[in-house]
């Protein structure tokens, strides 16, 4: 249950829509970027969030969504081949590892979208290079700012709502790199503070005072940040100390539960970006058990994020999807684990969509030098989310390229 807060909810929600600016700390470090500075104002919003949850390392995508249906899987993988009877079947073609009954559950409510075949033309094999495609929405151009950045942009230029983007994580990912908006950027909660020297300490709290103004424009500046991240600091801290819930997030919490606490504490955000970090999913060697596990802790954890949404009340407000930079090669490798491929599917779950298969399911005899041929560019993915569910008709404003949405949203041409 949620214990009682020193703050009454209108009182944190009005602190956190009060004007704290958005701003970026580095774990317990220093202030890793400045705040986009104002004025806040009300501005109507359907209320719907989105929650990326980013893959890193390529995951194998045929030993996820398994085609077991189709003897050209046995074939390519002797060993590696999941069996129909160590797997739990979803339909009559296709299955999910005996490790995914999280995501077996949201398919069979009809809360999960498998896209097949998500992938873009002259694929990289680099996960730096493919990564930051993905992030950007913008493959083999050298794109400054995130897709999710430019979304923020385009549905407000001016940076009115301020903490749009909330990045989980240890650095701040390309993908919510905006003109005009600043992503709230943080690891651990309980870590989210400013380290400073002791006799440093009654400066900064001096700083941290919110104040009319000096007639100065960039002292005010400067105190505007330091009571920005002070206000900021502790509106995280605030929201995860008091923040508890029944679900089980499953063995390896790796950060969803710190988007649920922010929900739960109503955080103005509408973008959050969570990566399952450290190219967890790069399985080139002994991958059976290792990506076994990996989809363990994946499954479960996103399953149970979505269940602490339908406790609090906002399973209807919520979508997340999830993606790896690239898919695995089609055949096994010597080493029983699989290399650097090409396409593989992504995940678009919540109440709000229609669930089942979208996109074409690749052929696996008709390959590329071993890769499957990508059925479905990843910037459709994007359109999907953009337009079908946070309401942006302009996608060729933010993906350089109008892309036909998937009709997983009823609005969805």
């Amino acid at each position: 249950m949620v214990k009682s807060s020193k703050l009454s909810n209108q009182e944190k929600k009005d602190l956190a829509r009060s004007g704290y600016a958005s701003i970026a700390l580095e774990g317990a470090g220093g202030i890793a970027t400045s705040p986009v500075w104002s004025k806040l104002t009300e501005q109507d919003t359907n209320g719907r969030i989105l929650v990326i949850v980013e893959l890193s390392g390529g995951n194998d995508g045929l030993n996820t969504v398994i085609p077991y249906a189709d003897d050209a899987y046995y074939r390519a993988r002797p060993h590696l081949g999941i069996r129909e009877k160590q797997s739990i079947c979803i339909d009559d073609h296709f299955a999910f590892q005996k490790t995914m009954l999280g995501f077996e559950q949201l398919y069979k409510d009809g809360q999960m979208a498998i896209v097949h075949g998500v992938g873009y033309d002259q694929p990289s094999f680099s996960h730096f290079s493919s990564m930051a495609f993905w992030q950007t929405g913008a493959p083999n151009s050298g794109e400054t700012y995130g897709w999710l950045g430019r979304m923020a942009d385009a549905l407000d230029p001016q940076g009115h709502r301020q903490n749009f983007l909330v990045n989980i994580d240890d650095h701040q990912s390309l993908a919510v790199k905006a003109m005009n908006h600043v992503p709230l950027v943080f690891d651990d909660p309980e870590k989210f503070s400013r380290r400073v020297f002791h006799a440093e300490a009654e400066a900064i709290a001096t700083g941290d005072v919110p104040r009319d103004g000096t007639g100065n424009p960039a002292l005010d500046y400067l105190f505007g940040i330091a009571a920005s991240a002070s206000r900021s600091e502790r509106l995280v801290r605030e929201a995860w100390a008091n923040y508890q819930t029944p679900i089980d997030y499953g063995l390896v919490p790796w950060g969803l539960e710190r988007v649920a606490a922010l929900i739960a504490a109503d955080f103005p955000t509408q973008v959050y970006y969570v990566p399952f970090r450290n190219n967890a999913f790069d399985t080139h060697v002994y991958q059976g058990n290792t990506h076994s596990r990996l989809w363990s802790y994946t499954s479960d954890h996103i399953a149970a994020f979505m269940r602490d949404m339908d406790r609090l009340g906002r399973a209807d407000d919520v979508v997340l999807m999830a993606f790896s930079e690239f898919g695995q090669r089609v055949a096994e490798n010597t080493s029983l684990g699989t290399d650097h491929g090409t396409a593989g599917p992504a995940f678009i779950i919540g109440k709000p969509i229609h669930g089942g298969h979208y996109g074409g399911v690749p052929n696996l005899t008709d390959l590329d030098e071993g890769n499957l041929k990508y059925t479905t560019d990843f910037r459709r993915v994007y359109s999907t989310l953009i337009r079908g569910w946070m309401g942006h008709d302009a996608v060729g404003s933010i993906l350089n390229k109008d892309f036909d949405p998937l009709p997983v949203f009823a609005d969805a041409a």
